[in-house]
């Protein structure tokens, strides 16, 4: 062959072990917003300019839960200890838009000083791939993973459970993990009673599907709030959006829409004051 021949060659051979070559750690700017979309199929963390979320002051009902979220969390910015989070409990409570206020409320004492980075449910088996890349930042980094749980068929949970505490490398000290899921122990009851009935030894088996909660060191339950405290969100969200509506009035018509939902929560609240601002245009 000639030289340009073999020149021609020894091009196509590198473009094709380019293409086979894995992709390499991508280069995150964090420094490009308070918070992030991670999309496990490229391995981008993608900017939000505008979280969805709701002022602290705004969550009512939940003042020990707040409290204790937000001192782990304040801990965390500071380059302090701080502990990975679960926030379990009844739907609607106000689990998620707890972890967002927080962390608006953190960087707002110190401003830049968290990311917010959401993981969804199905990339979890990702987390790994995240966490190398965010190993090697400054950046303090918030991993929020929103209605978390595990089913049957599901062993996504074991390489979860090395993440959060036991890997060899361990979670990087600029990364904590927050979670919110309606079980406590992030399985459907039955799953665990069937493990226990159908096991050899139904300790251990029982043993090994809850020891993922356990890796959570701060453990914060929200459970169905009740009539006067329902009232009490209402009438927060009136007061903070200027519906000017007599409280008499106002409590009827959230009552009304309670029992026509079958039941009171944060979330029904909400869904009731966004009803009454459309009426009041």
């Amino acid at each position: 062959m000639t030289e340009p021949d073999n020149q021609s060659l020894w091009e196509r051979i590198a473009d094709a072990l380019d293409r086979l070559a894995p992709p390499g750690p991508s280069v995150i700017d964090l420094t490009a917003a308070d918070a992030f979309v991670w999309h496990a199929e490229d391995g981008r963390l993608e900017p939000v300019t505008t979280v969805n979320r709701i002022g602290l002051e705004l969550l009512k009902g939940i003042d020990e839960q707040r409290a204790d979220l937000l001192e782990n969390t304040r801990r965390f910015a500071r380059g302090l200890p701080a502990n990975n989070a679960l926030l379990w409990g009844a739907r609607g409570t106000g689990k998620s838009s707890l972890v967002k206020a927080v962390h608006a409320a953190a960087n707002a004492e110190s401003p830049g000083a968290l990311a917010l980075i959401e993981v969804h449910r199905e990339d979890t088996r990702t987390l790994p791939r995240l966490l190398q890349i965010l190993r090697g930042c400054e950046q303090r980094c918030v991993l929020f993973c929103d209605d978390l749980s595990f089913d049957d068929a599901d062993t996504s949970y074991k390489s979860l459970k090395a993440l959060l505490e036991g890997g060899i490398e361990g979670r990087p000290d600029n990364v904590l993990f927050y979670a919110t899921s309606n079980r406590r122990h992030l399985m459907p009851r039955d799953m665990i009673e069937n493990e226990r009935s159908t096991a050899i030894n139904p300790a251990e088996a029982v043993e090994e599907k809850v020891s993922l909660s356990d890796r959570f060191g701060l453990w914060l339950g929200f459970h169905v709030c009740d009539q006067a405290t329902y009232f009490a969100i209402v009438e927060g969200y009136a007061a903070h959006f200027g519906l000017d509506v007599p409280v008499k009035q106002l409590r009827a018509e959230a009552h009304q829409w309670s029992v026509a939902r079958g039941a009171r929560s944060g979330r029904v609240a909400w869904q009731f004051i966004q009803d009454l601002a459309g009426r009041l245009g």
